[in-house]
């Protein structure tokens, strides 16, 4: 029992390395062999489930913690009651890792196709995230791996975990002697090079204002001060684009940001109106919305460069902590943003026309729900766009655990994304994911950026999740086979 709670633990950290701030990312494909030895080695579920949980509150804390100093530093809750929420966090989300080491280790044992069975076994597990927090996937670690992120545009970042998961199924198999022909697994992943290339880098033919306020997050706001940080943005932006040279630019884009700007304040609107005309672009900004109820929106602005109010698109998908606070925690907290627990949440994706284009405008937290992104770009977006503000991560791995999560929407949807944060990351990112252009952080800043309108559709872009639904299929057939093989066969081992 101790040597299999080592493994599992041994698989966390494993876990953990691959994301920001560590990033070995080529420690992937061995992230969950200790665990899949550890769950081969144990006929009891409970014994499975046990070290697989814990190993998983252990990876949970880990990549989370930084949820300690958001309730802190922003919801005003005490130190020790924060690392509570934190802890009953970590120990609701290690619930998937446990049933996944709970199930795994039979159809590792008595399954035929045992090997690729736990591989989509891990991606059906790791689609459950949505239930409560949806965050880094273990194919987000693929993101900088040209090979495997010709998955991308097929399955989307499901894929990548099912490879990841495949590779660390075949050693642990191979070790263990569980299989015969463990490693023909291995090497059915080079059918990896009959999928498309990753798009070359190529320089942007189109220009695009981004502008970073860095506003302090903790701003008591008046009239004054409102309009003094409206009149910035507007100095800054009609700045750059009137030194935009050969390049005029077609987007002005200002992040979603800690300040009380309202989309139907007729004073604010006029501004946008008027920075959009001065410079022939049309401008997208984060403002709050409201419902005929009156309840707050996290919404998007876009005005086109007549002036004119183009859209607005409200946030469907809200933050847990920030936006609404999940049950059970709401009575253990306090608000967070003046709106907390208050938002409602909008409906629909809005994709909306800017001169010869279309462009699709996703806030913040929206960025980790891939079968959600891509309907942007299934409804026409040429051009993504992400508004966010990531101050509220302060300084934390959190904000650069959020760009690694982004990237992969990129490389899905084969789309440029142009991204406003109110104190970085900001910049720009291409159909590849790679980082073309960033703006330094925890300052102001603001840059001219490259980017390209695309039309094409990625297979995942039309169809969705449906690589997941086919792993819940596998999962349930190879479950129930093993489960039929240990009922001939009490506890005998392939």
């Amino acid at each position: 029992m101790i040597v299999n709670a080592l493994l599992a633990l041994a698989s966390s950290v494993l876990l953990l390395l691959l994301f920001p701030g560590y990033s070995f990312s080529w420690l992937a494909p061995i992230a969950l062999t200790p665990l899949l030895i550890a769950c081969a080695r144990e006929e009891r579920w409970r014994a499975r489930f046990a070290p697989g949980y814990g190993a998983s509150a252990v990876f949970w804390f880990g990549l989370c913690n930084w949820i300690h100093f958001v309730l802190t530093h922003h919801g005003g809750v005490g130190e020790v009651a924060a690392w509570l929420v934190v802890i009953l966090f970590c120990l609701a989300k290690a619930v998937q890792i446990g049933v996944f080491a709970a199930l795994a280790g039979p159809v590792m044992n008595h399954s035929r196709f045992g090997i690729p069975g736990v591989a989509a076994l891990w991606v059906a597990i790791e689609w459950t995230q949505w239930f409560g927090f949806e965050w880094l996937k273990l194919g987000n670690a693929g993101s900088d791996m040209a090979v495997l992120l010709r998955l991308a545009p097929v399955t989307g970042v499901w894929g990548i975990s099912f490879a990841f998961a495949l590779m660390s199924a075949s050693i642990a198999a191979i070790l263990t002697r569980r299989k015969r022909l463990a490693s023909v697994w291995l090497l059915a992943l080079a059918g990896l090079y009959l999928l498309p290339e990753i798009p070359a880098p190529e320089k942007g033919n189109r220009a695009a204002v981004i502008v970073q306020p860095n506003i302090d997050d903790e701003t008591l706001w008046t009239d004054e001060l409102e309009d003094r940080a409206q009149q910035q943005l507007a100095r800054v932006s009609q700045s750059l684009a009137g030194n935009a040279g050969a390049h005029p630019p077609e987007l002005i884009v200002w992040p979603e940001m800690p300040t009380p700007f309202s989309a139907d304040d007729p004073k604010f609107s006029g501004l946008l109106g008027s920075v959009a005309r001065a410079t022939g672009a049309s401008v997208i900004t984060g403002a709050i919305g409201r419902t005929p109820r009156f309840t707050p929106l996290n919404s998007a602005l876009l005005t086109g460069p007549d002036g004119a109010r183009i859209s607005r698109y409200d946030k469907v998908k809200l933050v847990p902590f920030g936006e609404f606070v999940p049950w059970p925690f709401g009575a253990m907290t306090q608000k967070i943003s003046s709106g907390v627990g208050d938002f409602a949440a909008g409906d629909h994706v809005v994709v909306s026309p800017i001169p010869g284009h279309r462009e699709g405008t996703f806030i913040c937290y929206e960025a980790v729900f891939a079968d959600y992104v891509r309907q942007f770009t299934a409804a026409g977006a040429e051009v993504l766009v992400n508004i966010s503000n990531d101050s509220w991560f302060g300084k934390t791995q959190a904000r650069y655990q959020h760009l690694r999560i982004l990237r992969m929407r990129a490389a899905e949807n084969r789309r440029w994304i142009l991204r406003a944060t109110n104190d970085g990351v900001s910049g720009v990112i291409d159909p590849a994911g790679r980082i073309v252009a960033t703006e330094p952080e925890f300052r102001e800043a603001a840059a001219r950026l490259q980017f390209r309108y695309r039309t094409d559709l990625t297979f995942y872009a039309r169809h969705g999740d449906w690589f997941v639904g086919l792993c819940w299929l596998v999962s349930a057939l190879v479950v129930a086979e093993a489960r039929a093989a240990r009922r001939l066969r009490p506890g005998s081992l392939q």
